[in-house]
């Protein structure tokens, strides 16, 4: 058993997260890709080159947007085929694991970040430095290409992220005499603010679902200047201080204090959040940006909404960058191909489809202003778009044990602390001494 697949083998003993295979032949030059135009192929090969490309999509809307790209770049590249191989994001990470081990893996991954970088870590995932161009590079924010960078190499192309974005009642918010916000961020302390207010006659502020609370936490803990860790890989430390527990303080807060936040929606899913919101059981709601599409899909006619801008912490806006992404197996025997067919997916056309199908932030400007001028901002898409301004890459993606931490250490000890079963010491020490106990 060689190192890499001992190494592999070893993560799922550990645990990964809950949330097809053949290879190729061919030899091409490097490909380019522009942000604004997508490119045709590589030079084509001598023989016919079959990818066999891993997809996620599970909607519907995105599946089409998936089957159009590829059908149209086979269309296109007669001898460089693509055959999508459906994959759902259910038990994909130990899927992965046994095809890496045994040779088996696709040439083309689609994974997010976070999720991805073990691979890249144990060495099965190509560079894609040399075959993003300058104009991509350029075209897509530093703290997003931070997030898949490993050892200094690119080692997957961002494709859609998502942001946690308040989603408002406005016809709620202006009964309560409330204005609603507009700008480039809204502040925290606003936004608390108009949760007391809005708070009135049996009708709460905001309903927040955090059955699942870790990723919303550090997520937007950024804004507070949370990172929650020190260092990278194997030597990274837990930190736990006043930035890290600057937002769970202030959730109790106006669950104990304000009693602005309706107190069953923190056991719940976001989805299972939306039923309260578009009864008026509360006038806002934190939701990932998704929700959007389901939203303007699903609520009640005459149901009137909007969304609100970024929240800003006590430092920023900033959110940790977590994209879905497309890599390329290292042991593909069609590297340049495969990377040719990854740009050619990231080109703003593409992603624009599959972004608005999914109701998602692409990682690419290009891609956001053409989605801008497609849906003229509606249903929340101006906010949204401007949201992916301040995704940044979180310290959390560059240790190998978050993903166990998280789902065994942090969800159960934040979950705890929302219960009013312990208070922020026991919650720091709980994710301290969860750390400690799992790097042993």
């Amino acid at each position: 058993m060689n190192k890499r697949t001992s190494q592999l083998l070893a993560l799922v003993g550990v645990g990964a997260l809950a949330l097809t295979a053949c290879t190729s032949t061919g030899g091409s030059t490097t490909p380019e890709a522009s942000p604004g135009e997508a490119v045709s192929s590589a030079a084509p090969p001598a023989e016919k080159v079959d990818l066999t490309f891993q997809s996620l999509s599970d909607q519907p809307g995105a599946i089409a947007a998936t089957e159009a790209v590829v059908k149209k770049w086979n269309a296109e590249n007669p001898m460089v085929q693509v055959k999508i191989v459906p994959a759902g994001w259910d038990g994909v990470y130990d899927k992965l694991v046994t095809q890496f081990a045994g040779g088996a893996a696709p040439d083309i991954i689609h994974y997010e970040a976070a999720s991805v970088i073990p691979f890249a870590l144990d060495g099965y995932l190509a560079d894609m430095t040399p075959y993003i161009s300058e104009d991509m590079k350029s075209d897509v924010n530093q703290g997003i290409w931070d997030s898949v960078t490993v050892n200094d190499q690119i080692i997957a192309v961002p494709t859609e992220l998502q942001s946690y974005m308040v989603f408002a009642n406005t016809k709620m918010l202006k009964s309560a005499g409330i204005t609603v916000p507009t700008g480039d961020t809204l502040k925290w302390d606003d936004f608390r603010a108009m949760a007391k207010q809005a708070t009135t006659g049996g009708q709460f502020g905001l309903g927040w679902g955090l059955k699942s609370p870790t990723a919303t936490f550090m997520s937007l803990g950024l804004g507070n200047g949370g990172v929650y860790f020190d260092g990278e890989g194997d030597t990274a430390k837990v930190v736990i201080g006043d930035g890290e527990l600057k937002l769970p303080n202030e959730i109790m807060a106006m669950n104990t204090e304000d009693k602005s936040l309706e107190p069953s929606t923190l056991t719940q899913s976001g989805g299972d959040v939306l039923a309260g919101f578009y009864a008026g059981k509360y006038a806002m709601t934190v939701q990932g940006s998704y929700q959007a599409a389901n939203i303007a899909k699903d609520a009640p006619e005459g149901f009137e909404w909007a969304v609100l801008p970024a929240l800003e912490g006590t430092k920023s806006a900033a959110q940790s960058a977590n994209p879905q992404t497309l890599s390329v197996n290292i042991d593909s025997k069609s590297v340049e191909q495969s990377a040719a067919f990854v740009n050619y997916f990231a080109s703003a056309e593409n992603l624009a489809a599959l972004n608005t199908a999914d109701a998602l932030i692409p990682a690419s400007k290009a891609a956001r202003d053409l989605i801008a001028e497609q849906t003229g901002g509606k249903d929340g898409w101006t906010e949204i778009l401007a949201s992916g301004d301040h995704l940044e890459a979180a310290p959390f993606m560059k240790v190998p044990n978050y993903t166990q931490w998280k789902d065994t250490v942090a969800t159960p000890a934040f979950q705890t602390f929302l219960a009013g079963q312990s208070d922020a010491d026991g919650l720091s020490k709980a994710l301290t001494d969860g750390w400690t106990q799992i790097n042993r």
